[in-house]
């Protein structure tokens, strides 16, 4: 049963991970710097948002003081991408980080409380999951936007579409 949490965990990000892909898969590097109005991230720098989002996550689940709230910085680090392959490459490393992260925890480290904070507060680290799999479906759509603005049409997270 407690090996099944752990597979379950996993299976999870990995689905998170693929309708990511999948429907931010039309937007190319040329794409990298389009940002529908001064001031927002650009779509790479939306990707690196959800690659560090995914990383924060997985830190802040076991950092005995919690989530790291200095988001000036968060803010700088993504900002400074420019680069659609980079943000990718990061997104692969958050992800790959992820799943190291559930195989190195077991079953009852997933099911304790994360560290009291304003942050799920409380609340079992497995948590982070369904935060993760909302954040990401967030930034999904916006790119979704995104990718019809630059006169693509995005495609449909959930599954391949067939051929034809």
């Amino acid at each position: 049963m407690k090996e099944q949490i752990i597979a379950d965990l996993a299976a999870d990000l990995r689905n998170i991970r693929e309708c990511f892909d999948r429907s931010t898969r039309n937007l190319a590097e040329e794409d990298s710097d389009f940002a529908p109005a001064p001031g927002v991230f650009t779509a790479a720098q939306v990707v690196a948002h959800v690659a560090q989002t995914v990383e924060w996550f997985f830190e802040g689940a076991f950092r005995p003081e919690g989530f790291s709230t200095d988001w000036e910085a968060m803010d700088r680090e993504v900002r400074a991408v420019t680069s659609l392959a980079e943000a990718r490459r990061w997104i692969e490393r958050a992800f790959a980080a992820g799943e190291a992260a559930i195989a190195a925890h077991s079953a009852q480290e997933w099911e304790a409380p994360l560290p009291d904070g304003p942050i799920m507060g409380g609340a079992p680290r497995y948590a982070i999951l369904g935060a993760i799999r909302d954040h990401t479906a967030h930034h999904r759509g916006a790119l979704t936007v995104y990718t019809r603005l630059r006169g693509k049409v995005p495609p449909m997270p959930y599954v391949e579409a067939p051929e034809g």
